[in-house]
């Protein structure tokens, strides 16, 4: 039936996906399986059946799929309203909320999605600034605008080239891409270019090319050299605001950036996405100054109502201790197996997220992550399939544990571990 559906939209949609992501051709091509809905820890397929869930739709579903409390607040807010175009009072309350959550936030903009909120933070800094480069990090996904489909060239510290058709020219002339963790380079760039470079964008956990953590002291290094060029310095949070504790993964690295760009997480399970940070850098944006970004379903009610909802529930029950035992006891489990299978792996973990990487090589930048064997995760994302273990189907995307997830899908989880492994040789 999975077939069937898919067969349909691939006469519809095109590729059969309505995001590349989703499909599941970097993992051996099959159809991806088509989903009918979710429960807590699992999804469940047009066919009925059930899937352990680590993907958390990219990382937004941290509660679980329809979390009572969040499926009420939408029910709510969707008998009132589903759009106005005029404020709300969710929306000025999802705000101070965020607000009084992340350091350095003193004012916020809402949008629809992450792409935008990066998108238009990038547009403030060059507001601010007056200058027109960006430096971003390869293997660092921040959206879909073209500015930032730009991945580094051959030689240190050069302007990129685009990752996509139809990304002009122009554009990735005013983007540097360089390597993560690697102070020296950014040095470099710094010195080089410094004095166009509005803005150094990054993840301050690298989430896209699987987990990557930073190198001790590089946030530091990269907010002292970004201040010294008089850029700004933004932080993509959609990926990790409130996934690591109740706040931004800014705090907890001892890192305050100028700007921020959020999303997933903060809309419950609804499209959401904000930037914002500095006051006198915010003041820039219109109505207030001349930097000009909308969006009519920024703010929205719905997802006012269950970005809220989560955020309420995050803070009360403070689930985060617990994931992140969970995301370690799987994280010992996998280490465990693969050693008794002699199947090379490493694994990067930070609290609740990790990525299994199929290679013995540390990984912390993109070139070694791009190391990392894709036909071992393509195999191994299969027979977990078989099993009924639902991982992102690609090799550089995280396992979420999220606070539906109970010690008893673990276990299940490392019992497919345990056969899959015994069934993949390199």
């Amino acid at each position: 039936m999975t077939s069937t559906w898919f067969d349909r939209a691939k006469a519809v949609i095109a590729g059969g996906v309505n995001s590349p992501a989703r499909s599941f051709r970097s993992v051996g091509g099959d159809p991806p399986i088509v989903m009918a809905r979710g429960e807590g820890a699992y999804m469940i397929d047009v066919e009925g059946r059930r899937y352990i869930d680590y993907l958390a739709a990219f990382g937004p579903v941290i509660l679980g799929h329809a979390h009572p409390e969040v499926t009420k607040a939408i029910q709510e807010a969707s008998a009132e309203a589903t759009i106005l175009g005029t404020p709300v009072p969710n929306e000025i309350r999802l705000a101070e909320v965020l607000v009084e959550a992340i350091e350095g936030l003193d004012m916020v903009r809402l949008t629809t999605t992450g792409t935008e909120a990066v998108m238009s933070a990038i547009r403030l800094a060059r507001a601010f600034t007056g200058r027109s480069l960006v430096i971003k990090f390869e293997g660092t996904y921040h959206g879909h605008s073209d500015g930032v489909l730009v991945k580094a060239g051959s030689g240190a510290s050069t302007v990129g080239t685009a990752d996509s058709l139809g990304v002009p020219s122009g554009v990735t002339q005013d983007v540097i891409s360089l390597p993560f963790n690697n102070v020296a380079r950014l040095k470099e760039a710094l010195h080089r270019w410094g004095d166009n470079v509005a803005c150094v964008l990054t993840e301050p956990v690298v989430g896209n090319m699987g987990i990557v953590p930073p190198a001790p002291g590089y946030l530091k290094e990269m907010r002292e050299l970004t201040h010294q060029a008089g850029a700004v310095l933004i932080f993509d949070e959609v990926i990790t605001a409130f996934r690591f504790h109740y706040g931004a993964a800014a705090s907890l690295l001892g890192v305050v950036p100028d700007l921020y760009a959020l999303g997933k997480i903060i809309g419950g399970g609804i499209p959401a996405g904000a930037y914002g940070g500095r006051r006198d850098i915010m003041q820039y944006v219109a109505p207030l100054g001349g930097m000009f970004q909308a969006g009519t379903w920024a703010g929205n009610p719905l997802s006012s109502a269950a970005g809220l909802k989560t955020l309420e529930v995050l803070r009360k029950e403070n689930p985060y201790a617990r994931m992140e035992q969970l995301a370690q006891n799987l994280e010992i489990g996998i280490t465990e197996s693969a050693n008794r299978h002699e199947i090379p792996i490493t694994i990067n973990r930070v609290g609740s997220g990790f990525t299994v990487f199929f290679g013995s090589e540390q990984v912390t930048d993109y070139d070694s992550a791009n190391r990392a064997s894709k036909d071992l995760f393509g195999r191994f994302h299969q027979l977990m399939l078989e099993q009924g273990i639902y991982l992102a189907p690609s090799r550089f995307e995280a396992w979420f544990v999220s606070a539906a997830h109970q010690e008893m899908e673990i276990d299940q989880t490392l019992d497919a571990v345990q056969k899959s492994f015994s069934r993949l040789r390199p």
